[in-house]
């Protein structure tokens, strides 16, 4: 009696509908995830427990390095514009419309307001050296953090503000920072931590 045989079946997969489901997971975290935006220095945060999310959006930060040196920026690019237009009118510099645009296109700057055009004038790399971040007078004598915060209020009224701070930066320039929002009515901000891991004991 002869054997049966069994009919030999193709062992390719069509591939085309996990290519497609790929590509749309692919597609919608594109468009679902923020890019961190690019800050002039580097800073180690200070970790605490707790677990409060900052909102995405009307975003003030006042970014601070271990130096001492004070950095300030705005997540929405038209707010960047009106803030740098309206500081310069306080301080009688006048900016074009060339510079509001490249300014426009700088997430955090920390450069004294005299200094601005030359650093509007410097390319992309060069605005992203160690060079170029000098930081916001915030002293007693020349406190132009002052303007700039008092000005972003005044352009974006819900403004949420907060500051992230390295940890090795002294006490004494967090405080003066801190009064310095103080003294234009800033009274809640958030702090920028890393989570620290809590123990289960």
């Amino acid at each position: 009696m002869p054997k049966v045989k069994v009919p030999r079946k193709s062992t390719t997969v069509d591939m085309t509908a996990m290519c497609d489901v790929a590509f749309l997971l692919l597609t919608f975290f594109m468009l679902t995830s923020n890019f961190v935006a690019k800050e002039p220095i580097v800073v180690a945060v200070p970790s605490s427990i707790s677990e409060i999310k900052i909102p995405e959006r009307d975003i003030a930060t006042v970014l601070i390095d271990k130096e001492g040196k004070v950095f300030f920026g705005l997540d929405a690019q038209q707010d960047r514009k009106e803030v740098l237009d309206n500081v310069g009118k306080a301080y009688s510099i006048s900016f074009t419309d060339k510079e509001l645009t490249e300014f426009g296109k700088v997430s955090m700057s920390g450069v004294p307001i005299e200094k601005m055009k030359a650093f509007l004038a410097l390319s992309a790399e060069q605005r992203d050296s160690k060079e170029a971040a000098i930081g916001i007078p915030a002293d007693s004598l020349n406190n132009q953090f002052k303007v700039w915060m008092k000005t972003a209020r005044q352009v974006n009224r819900n403004l949420r503000l907060a500051i992230k701070s390295d940890q090795g930066t002294p006490y004494k320039v967090i405080k003066d920072v801190m009064g310095t929002l103080q003294d234009i009515d800033e009274n809640r901000y958030n702090l920028i931590t890393s989570l620290e891991q809590v123990s289960t004991k």
